[in-house]
């Protein structure tokens, strides 16, 4: 997983412990660095606490230090590589030696059981990995090497009932699903947070927050399980998590931090713009997130009014605008929803972009293909995106573009504000009721399969 590495002190982030002395030696034989740094984890980055000269006999960090029970990592000089996260829990004075790139199986501790245990436990797995990588390439079953896996993983925990590594992985992990169970993916998803909030062992709570295994839990579950589904999964998901989590601002902050600028304005999945604006408007807009500060509260409103118009499911604003003749009367103008066709297309573009040149060409051919066809179910409206009228009405004659032409100066409302248009070409497809059913630019060729998969997903849905 990508980190992100911050050299400025953990300000935001600030440890509750009070300064304890600690001593902490770390040999990597081989290592050409001549410094390493402390670290600590939040979400993706990690943040830099203190720095040692790293020489012969390994790199001393001793002292008083505010470092409270948890995970941290230890960085090399280049502020992008971590040679390995430790623990720090019962002892606060501990040697770990192993070799230039610190790697589980090389790893020896003086002085800290619970560390032992933790590099024990990643070399197994490590070394399980590669062998079930080798079996499954010889076709080989997997069975004993899982029994051996689950009969070790038992005894780990019978020698650490306290180990704190071990206890954050068992709170990042999903819930089994039982046997008796028939929508085994719906039961795993209602589930996947049960661990956390239901078996959370006394003491646990900021280890929790600076560990990279909370980071994985939300990133697997929000962009691995929910990667594909609609905006209102997505949000109902969300807000379930949201209300488990209750009081505990920490872990509030945490979580809508981590999603919020993830589905800002997301180029990726359709309908995750909707997302953002339920973030925005539940949880930032009605004071729900006290760390924000009052201009960034003001900033997400302004977003939230601008981009919550255009999201899927919004009304389309009705666009009145002048056809090519520029000619202002009553018949020239052109409504953007009293068209026949049950789907109207908003397409709006600019005759210098070679990309909407493209675009247009291909929508164009799929247009001219369909004029004579009894079932054509859309119209487009295309929406001259060019100051230069002149070289606007050109390009819509040289290339013979028989659907709804509109542009210039003259129009009832801010089109760019209306659907949030910042660049071309841009396309919004509305419904019959000019209801937005899709704000992103389709292939062309696709079109025709999104309405006949939209009308099947609204059958029986009264329009």
């Amino acid at each position: 997983m990508k980190r992100l590495f911050s050299l400025l002190p953990l300000l935001v982030l600030a440890l509750a412990a009070e300064a304890q002395p600690v001593k902490l030696r770390f040999v990597a034989n081989g290592c050409t660095d001549t410094m390493l740094y402390v670290a600590r984890h939040y979400r993706d980055e990690v943040h830099l606490l203190d720095s040692a000269r790293l020489d012969a006999k390994g790199c001393l960090f001793a002292g008083q230090r505010p470092w409270g029970r948890g995970i941290y990592a230890l960085v090399r000089q280049d502020h992008k590589t971590v040679l390995t996260d430790f623990l720090i829990d019962d002892s606060r004075s501990f040697t770990i030696k192993g070799d230039a790139k610190l790697s589980a199986a090389s790893i020896k501790v003086k002085g800290s059981a619970a560390n032992q245990l933790m590099y024990d436990y990643r070399a197994t797995e490590e070394a399980a990995r590669r062998e079930a990588d080798s079996l499954q390439k010889a076709g080989a079953p997997l069975d004993a090497l899982a029994a051996r896996m689950n009969a070790y993983e038992a005894q780990a925990r019978q020698r650490g009932k306290d180990n704190l590594y071990l206890q954050l992985i068992d709170l990042c992990e999903p819930s089994m699903v039982p046997d008796s169970i028939a929508d085994k993916a719906l039961y795993y998803r209602l589930h996947y947070w049960d661990p956390l909030f239901d078996a959370q062992p006394k003491g646990i709570g900021t280890e929790l927050l600076y560990s990279p295994q909370l980071f994985d839990k939300m990133n697997v579950f929000f962009f691995g399980m929910l990667y594909r589904a609609d905006a209102d999964t997505i949000v109902k998901d969300l807000d379930r998590l949201m209300q488990r989590i209750g009081p505990d601002t920490a872990m509030a902050r945490y979580v809508l931090q981590f999603l919020e600028p993830r589905y800002y304005r997301s180029t990726r999945n359709i309908g995750w713009d909707a997302v953002w604006c339920h973030i925005a408007w539940e949880y930032i807009l009605k004071g729900r997130c006290p760390w924000m500060r009052e201009s960034e509260v003001y900033l997400a409103r302004q977003n939230y009014d601008r981009i919550s118009k255009s999201i899927i499911g919004a009304h389309g604003q009705e666009l009145w605008m002048l056809d090519t003749t520029q000619i202002d009367a009553p018949e020239h103008w052109h409504s953007s929803h009293r068209q026949p066709a049950r789907y109207v297309i908003l397409w709006f573009w600019d005759p210098d972009c070679h990309h909407c040149q493209e675009q247009s060409a291909e929508l164009k051919v799929l247009y001219d293909s369909l004029q004579t066809a009894p079932d054509r179910r859309f119209e487009v409206y295309a929406v001259g995106y060019d100051s230069d009228v002149e070289k606007w009405k050109r390009y819509v004659k040289e290339h013979d573009f028989r659907w709804v032409n509109v542009g210039g100066p003259n129009v009832n409302v801010d089109y760019q504000e209306a659907y949030n248009v910042h660049g071309a070409p841009t396309m919004i497809i509305l419904n019959e009721r000019r209801d937005i059913i899709m704000n992103k630019v389709l292939p062309i060729k696709s079109l025709l399969p999104f309405l006949s998969n939209y009308e099947k997903r609204s059958k029986g849905v009264k329009e």
